[in-house]
């Protein structure tokens, strides 16, 4: 039992995470993103983005 509680919370918190990186794929236009992992766990997602201005 504990162990299906176990699995459901990682697959919500996978779930989480992808839904976080798919709106920041979205939204982005010129950067890029980031993922730090520490024990196999998703930490941190930075997303740095570039803003360019046409010089006609």
């Amino acid at each position: 039992m504990a162990s299906d509680t176990r699995n459901r919370s990682k697959e919500q918190q996978v779930t989480e995470i992808s839904r976080q990186i798919a709106s920041i794929l979205q939204d982005i236009k010129f950067g890029s993103i980031e993922i730090t992992i520490h024990e196999n766990k998703v930490v941190q997602i930075e997303r740095k983005e570039k803003l360019r201005f046409d010089s006609k």
